[in-house]
């Protein structure tokens, strides 16, 4: 079997201030304490229960011809440093947090497809500052989304076609169950159009040892893998989330060269509350905001560089990371892009099925 990634990720947490996007951070930085509460396991989700799903449209709202299976990023961040290292999938501030954060990222694809995502049982923050994070997002978090995708593709899905979407944790996670479920399913791999995995690390050596998956090349190909991970154009520490050799692809222009996408290109970003809610418009829809996000590829570092935030304002560092790692912004930075794209990926998988 393939051996699951590597780092666990756990930095898309609950914004807190009102800017363009907002994403400050938690404050846990204590090591959690080793008692039995860490490693006494929650009962695994039950996917047939449609409250273990945080987005289920039902068999007579599911119209469009697509589907998205998405995992959302952390969220579970316990106050009690004896709390669980993973919580159980019914945790009401994870729950919580979840839904704040499909509401500026899983929208994205809401007028393009039927949105299912499970809730799981999560890794907290703090897991992810040391050498057990393998282990933790490799354990039940991955276990539960298999059983979850399993679930969907039996019961759920119908045959459409679909993307796989996630953010940091939830791209991790997405990481492992592609290299799981895909190659144990070749036949469910055909209908996958691609998978928006921003917030996580693709690297060649993951592509080398799961050899029937590809990453993206341009703005039209499909069955691929998108992700990039945003930062500043300095920051006093590297992304913790960017692994060596890092591929990445301009969310702007959907090319991998180096040559910059400026703010004007993009097709808009979104504004974010202070409870880290997509702000909307009067027609109850994420707000458009254009002119904000540049985007540049720095292959040197395998990072998005985004030259256009004032980073003093919108992310000045936190306990978890420096200031200029926009980790928190990878999709409201670049949200009426990847709405676009996916359109277009989706419109040319159909035409060639």
């Amino acid at each position: 079997m393939t051996r699951r990634s590597g780092i666990a990720v756990g930095l898309a947490v609950a914004p807190c201030g009102v800017a363009l996007v907002t994403g400050c951070g938690s404050g846990a930085g204590q090591k959690p304490s080793t008692g039995a509460s860490e490693t006494a396991s929650a009962p695994a989700p039950d996917y047939a229960d449609a409250s273990n799903w945080l987005s289920q449209p039902s068999s007579s709202d599911a119209s469009k011809p697509v589907d998205v299976f998405y995992l959302y990023p952390t969220a579970y961040m316990p106050s009690d440093p004896s709390a669980p290292v993973v919580c159980s999938a019914d945790n009401a501030q994870m729950r919580s947090g979840a839904k704040a954060a499909f509401s500026r990222t899983a929208t994205a694809f809401s007028p393009l497809a039927n949105i299912y995502a499970p809730y799981y049982r999560q890794a907290t923050i703090v897991s992810m500052m040391y050498a057990e994070q393998e282990p933790i997002v490799g354990g039940e978090p991955t276990t539960d989304a298999l059983s979850a995708f399993d679930y969907y593709i039996k019961h759920l899905n119908k045959g459409r076609p679909f993307i796989l979407a996630g953010h940091s944790q939830g791209s991790n996670i997405m990481v492992n169950l592609m290299a799981d479920y895909m190659k144990k399913n070749p036949e469910v791999y055909k209908r996958m159009i691609a998978a928006y995995l921003p917030g996580y690390s693709i690297t060649p050596q993951y592509l080398e040892q799961n050899s029937e998956l590809k990453f993206a090349e341009n703005a039209d190909d499909t069955q691929v893998i998108v992700s990039y991970n945003t930062v500043a154009p300095t920051t006093t520490m590297p992304d913790p989330v960017v692994l060596p050799g890092a591929m990445v692809i301009n969310p702007i222009t959907w090319t991998r060269t180096e040559a910059t996408a400026t703010a004007s290109q993009s097709l808009g970003s979104i504004s974010l509350d202070k409870n880290g809610y997509a702000v909307l418009d009067a027609q109850g829809q994420p707000k458009k905001v254009l002119g904000v996000a540049d985007a540049t590829i720095d292959t040197a570092t395998g990072t998005l560089i985004c030259s256009t935030v004032d980073t003093a304002t919108l992310d000045p560092g936190n306990s978890v990371t420096a200031a200029g790692i926009f980790h928190n912004y990878d999709y409201p930075f670049y949200y009426f892009d990847i709405r676009a794209n996916a359109a277009n990926r989706i419109a040319r998988h159909l035409a060639n099925r």
